[in-house]
């Protein structure tokens, strides 16, 4: 039977990698983005897929847009932001922004999702996309470091709530070449990128892989993990 993948934030970035991979293996993939956007639209047609959008943060579009939706098999949360700026320099509403996509927009949409799931026979599954910076604190910006480490902490928890009916699992990029990379781009960014063991950046479809992985059915006896998909960037930094 055919799995049903929703992806947030899967108009561009890693979201979109997944998309497109798990497409090609065969899933029945539902894209996500906050509005409709030309990228949503054009992935969409692209893939065949079907979309919604709605905002992590407003409850009531989230639960609006999955009434188009008989069954969800699999939740991959990639939707995140990045304000990157010094602690002295990070206002209340920078935090209050980071923490509600990357933390409780990620609660409202498993919030959501779970009835969807319990409706199946099969095994659900949830993954969720941290960061490296959510274990090596030290790398990041403080905010966002901190957003990703309760990502890992909730993916931990979760496990242990919703097993052995739903999986869940993390996956912890390292340094990616996306457009939120792009938009933070530094000296100190590239002196971290230069320390790497692979010596460069990864790709969306490196992380996308490591995620298909763990939608798949070859995945069957792994929960409440983080994965560090970083190209040795953790070890040199222990």
């Amino acid at each position: 039977m055919t799995k049903k993948m929703l992806i947030t934030g899967s108009s561009r970035g890693i979201g979109a990698s997944l998309a497109r991979l798990a497409h090609k293996e065969g899933f029945d993939v539902i894209l996500h983005g906050r509005t409709i956007s030309d990228e949503l639209i054009l992935l969409s047609k692209e893939i065949k897929s079907k979309y919604i959008f709605f905002d992590v943060n407003n409850v009531d579009e989230i639960n609006k847009a999955l009434k188009e939706i008989s069954k969800i098999d699999i939740l991959v949360n990639a939707a995140g932001i990045n304000i990157s700026k010094p602690f002295h320099d990070l206002t209340m509403d920078d935090w209050k922004k980071i923490y509600d996509v990357n933390v409780f927009g990620i609660v409202n949409v498993i919030r959501s999702t779970i009835p969807l799931m319990q409706k199946n026979n099969s095994l659900g599954k949830i993954i969720n996309i941290a960061s490296i910076k959510g274990t090596y604190s030290a790398v990041g910006r403080v905010a966002y470091a901190s957003s990703k480490a309760a990502v890992i902490n909730l993916t931990t928890g979760l496990a242990k709530e919703l097993a052995p009916n739903i999986i869940v699992n993390c996956v912890s990029p390292g340094f990616t070449n996306t457009e939120m990379t792009n938009n933070t781009w530094s000296k100190r960014i590239k002196k971290q990128v230069e320390s790497i063991l692979l010596g460069r950046m990864g790709t969306p479809n490196e992380i996308a892989e490591v995620i298909l992985f763990l939608c798949s059915d070859r995945c069957s006896y792994i929960t409440g993990q983080n994965i560090n998909v970083d190209g040795g960037f953790g070890i040199k930094h222990e």
